[in-house]
């Protein structure tokens, strides 16, 4: 009973698995990934980094870099019997734009985590209104992450935010103005799972586009730290070039206004300087 077609599609801080189901007699339990960044993958107890009964499963919070791991799986029944594994995958991850970039404005660590920013881990549903009733104005370089941006960016479908759009401001500035469109990285540690929503983007009070949040855990305004085993948060990623036009020499704003939805929990808002 291994599982076969095994597959391994890498993106963003993540590889996702898949892998065709065996038949279910005898009865499967679960299956187990084992992971190793060598190719040799031991079948221990250590390697084991999940367990599923689905045929998918997301290996995430690999990072901003281009990272490979090499996998197998392997099927325990009901009884505790163990498959022989599965064949070998190897996946590889996409690298970031906070890597090959230079950052000109940066508000938290791309590291899974919103513990950095101001409310977090779990203050933001009862806090938010009081600590930032006009939403979040922040001043790279002069600001504070602890105190001066929420980990929750709360939409119009919450209640405890006023049932109203929000934006979260990034100042910054750039000398001279960029010839290249800049990159902008939202990266998220966690979305409500059915009102992730969307959010329109905006650069020096010029909407530009908008974008749409994938769907998460629902736990991300109550926990703050993906890289925990066994946590059910679900990390996503956003990351776009906005018009080089639309900047200036000197000051900017890049608004991040949610238009639709619910909220997202950030672990890290940036703004880097790209190649052509």
């Amino acid at each position: 009973m291994p599982v076969t077609r095994i597959a391994a599609q890498g993106r963003l801080g993540a590889i996702d698995l898949s892998w065709k189901l065996p038949g279910w007699d005898p009865l499967v339990d679960h299956f187990a990934i084992h992971m190793s960044e060598d190719p040799e993958v031991e079948l221990t107890p250590e390697t084991i980094i999940g367990k599923t009964v689905y045929g998918r499963f997301t290996h995430d919070t690999l990072g901003p870099r281009a990272e490979t791991r090499h996998y197998r799986i392997v099927t325990v029944d009901a009884a505790g019997r163990r498959s022989r594994p599965s064949r070998l995958v190897r996946g590889v991850s996409t690298e970031s734009m906070t890597m090959r970039g230079r950052a000109v404005a940066q508000v938290g660590a791309f590291d899974s985590k919103s513990l950095e920013l101001a409310l977090a881990p779990d203050r933001g549903q009862p806090d938010y209104l009081d600590t930032f009733p006009d939403g979040v104005d922040f001043r790279y370089g002069q600001s504070d992450p602890a105190t001066d941006w929420c980990y929750l960016h709360p939409g119009p479908r919450d209640r405890w935010a006023g049932n109203r759009a929000h934006t979260f401001r990034l100042r910054f500035d750039m000398s001279p103005a960029p010839t290249a469109d800049p990159g902008l990285a939202i990266w998220l540690v966690d979305t409500h799972a059915t009102l992730a929503g969307t959010a329109t983007l905006a650069v020096n009070g010029v909407e530009v586009t908008d974008v749409e949040f994938a769907g998460g855990a629902t736990r991300g305004s109550l926990e703050g730290d993906a890289t925990v085993p066994g946590t059910a948060l679900v990390p996503s990623f956003v990351e776009l070039r906005l018009p080089a036009e639309r900047f200036v020499a000197g000051a900017n704003s890049v608004d991040i206004t949610k238009t639709t939805g619910s909220w997202h929990a950030y672990d890290a808002v940036g703004v880097f300087a790209l190649e052509r």
